[in-house]
This record gives structure tokens, C-alpha cells and sequence, in this order.
């Protein structure tokens, strides 16, 4: 039985071996034509490659396991169903990560009226861009902290932020964090400086 058969009836259970797993997947093109032919092999390795960060995302956007676990197959259902859609012009992750992202909004509004993007109170007006922010300014917070506390501390802050610095943790360039979210590069720019200082400031309760 193939994966994705045993994935969409079962309850997710991924493990951080499989985020460091290299299954040598193909270009985003190859990618693009295997979706379109619906193509199980294809399916079941990009599941494999992405599972773990796919769930990762769900959890600190929801702060529910069930409901992560829920969206999660219901993400991969949707690349299932929505696979010509892909063009390979973007990378697949992009596309995969967005496709999460429009289903948590989704259920928010559900829930309530106000989505992921209404949570914007700190960025009234025109958004903060500070001059540079690298790879060094997510380290400068979390070089001496446990992968614990980090975790924690990323689920104390507001979802807008949390699922910046989450994709940043993850070495997405600020291009494709944007392109995910559906967000002027600015505005990510100011959500990611905004998200680190909040993050200094819970280490700094921490240590107090």
C-alpha cells in the first residue's frame, strides 16, 4: 500500500529524521509533469521529503496537534487534486507551504472573523524595514538556547510572526517566505525583525 493511501487514514506521526532525509527529488519542472499525471511514486516521495516541515508549520500556526494533523492530509489532498495547478516555475515547497497556509486561514475564519492576515495591529501604517537582516540575526537570538526553549518561546508569539521566523529557522530565503505568505517582501521583512526582537525579549524574561 502506497503512503499517501496509508497517510490520508491514519493519524500523522513524522519524526526529525525524516526533515534530514536526501531522496534526491526531481527539478521543479519534473515535478510539475509528475503532478499532472498523478503519479504515486512522485507523491509518496514528496511526502516523505516534506513531512516533517509541513507538520512542523501546522503545529506553531495552530497550537493543536489534531487540527495540524488534520490539515496536514488535507494539504496533501489538495496537491493531490490541485496538482496541474503547479506550473514549476516556483519552487514545489513554496507551492506547498501556501497551500497549508490558505487552509489555516480558512478554518480561522471559520472559527472566527478575523484570519491570519487581519492579526496585523503592530504593522498599522507603513511597515518597519530595517536596513539588513541575515541569517546571523536569527543565530544572534538562538545560539545559546536549546531547541526546546526555542520551540516554546516560538509558540508564545503571535501567529504572523511565528510562521516567519519558523520558514526563516528553515533557510527559506525572504523571496520565498514572501511568496508563500502572499506578502510584499517589505512587510516580511518588518514581521521577521519584529518576531526576533519579540524573541529577545522572552529569553531575556527567561533569564530574569
Amino acid at each position: 500500500m502506497r503512503l499517501f493511501s496509508v497517510l490520508v487514514r491514519t493519524p500523522v506521526r513524522v519524526t526529525s529524521a525524516t526533515y534530514f532525509s536526501d531522496l534526491r527529488l526531481p527539478d521543479a519542472r519534473a515535478v510539475a509533469r509528475g503532478l499532472r499525471r498523478r503519479d504515486p511514486d512522485l507523491l509518496d516521495r514528496l511526502i516523505e521529503q516534506y513531512q516533517y516541515r509541513l507538520f512542523r508549520y501546522l503545529l506553531y500556526l495552530t497550537g493543536s496537534q489534531e487540527t495540524a494533523e488534520d490539515l496536514f492530509q488535507e494539504t496533501w489532498i489538495r496537491v493531490l487534486e490541485r496538482g496541474r495547478q503547479y506550473d514549476g516555475q516556483s519552487k514545489f515547497e513554496t507551492w506547498l507551504f501556501a497551500i497549508a497556509r490558505h487552509l489555516v486561514i480558512d478554518l480561522s475564519r471559520r472559527k472566527s472573523p478575523r484570519s491570519l492576515d487581519a492579526l496585523t495591529e503592530a504593522e498599522s501604517g507603513h511597515p518597519f524595514e530595517p536596513e539588513s537582516i541575515g541569517p546571523s540575526a536569527l543565530d544572534l537570538v538562538t545560539g545559546r538556547e536549546t531547541g526546546a526553549r526555542i520551540e516554546a518561546s516560538l509558540g508564545r508569539l503571535p501567529a504572523i510572526y511565528r510562521e516567519v521566523l519558523l520558514r526563516f529557522q528553515e533557510d527559506m530565503k525572504l523571496e520565498e517566505i514572501a511568496a508563500v505568505l502572499g506578502t510584499p517582501l517589505p512587510t516580511v521583512k518588518s514581521r521577521l525583525y519584529r518576531g526576533l526582537e519579540a524573541l529577545r525579549e522572552l529569553f531575556g524574561e527567561g533569564a530574569a
